[in-house]
């Protein structure tokens, strides 16, 4: 970091209720996103998700309005699951693959502890922008692709327990750490899921 750069800041996450979460995003220009104040923000937010203990993080959850989300995992060395290097993503479009759609377990760090069962495709194509307006387009699969299709959920106004079928599911992460393995050893994925 230069002498002169400013040290991101961790910014408030907006909860359930705030208008920003059911508002569809409005998309960047490459004006835009080149200017020192959405790079600040993009710095912000990765801040913030990392500070948060979370994987991904959608503009909308810290209450602006565009499409832009951020994620990543690292994890640590005895973790089964791949390390997801970080990806800034602006004006996203995702081409899901055919097939069955998969369950598993998701958060949300604008919906505080819960935790639920939401279907989703196990692979897809993102297309869009990086953070200099330099074109995307990757094919992702896995828990990627899921953070991925939550975050976009985020920036047309959709949050995971919409994508719910069946509510019974839903859970407080402490809650399904201590008993959801005890009764069901059929629960997929990872235990009580990611927050993003």
């Amino acid at each position: 970091m230069s002498p002169t750069a400013i040290a991101p800041t961790v910014l408030p996450i907006v909860r359930l209720g705030h208008p920003a979460l059911r508002t569809p995003a409005r998309a960047l220009s490459p004006a835009e996103i080149a200017t020192p104040e959405t790079q600040a923000l993009i710095d912000d937010m990765v801040a913030t998700m990392f500070a948060a203990d979370g994987v991904g993080l959608a503009a909308p959850q810290v209450g602006e309005e565009i499409q832009l989300f951020v994620l990543a995992i690292a994890l640590s060395a005895d973790d089964p699951e791949p390390e997801i290097p970080l990806r800034v993503v602006v004006n996203p479009m995702l081409d899901p693959d055919a097939g069955p759609l998969v369950h598993d377990w998701e958060g949300c760090l604008s919906i505080p502890g819960l935790r639920g069962l939401v279907p989703r495709h196990p692979s897809l194509r993102l297309r869009g922008l990086d953070r200099h307006g330099k074109p995307m387009d990757v094919r992702l699969e896995g828990v990627e692709a899921r953070i991925v299709q939550h975050e976009f959920d985020h920036l047309n106004g959709v949050i995971f327990l919409d994508r719910m079928r069946d509510l019974q599911s839903l859970t407080y992460a402490e809650e399904a750490e201590e008993h959801l393995d005890e009764h069901d050893d059929s629960t997929p994925g990872r235990g009580p899921g990611f927050a993003g």
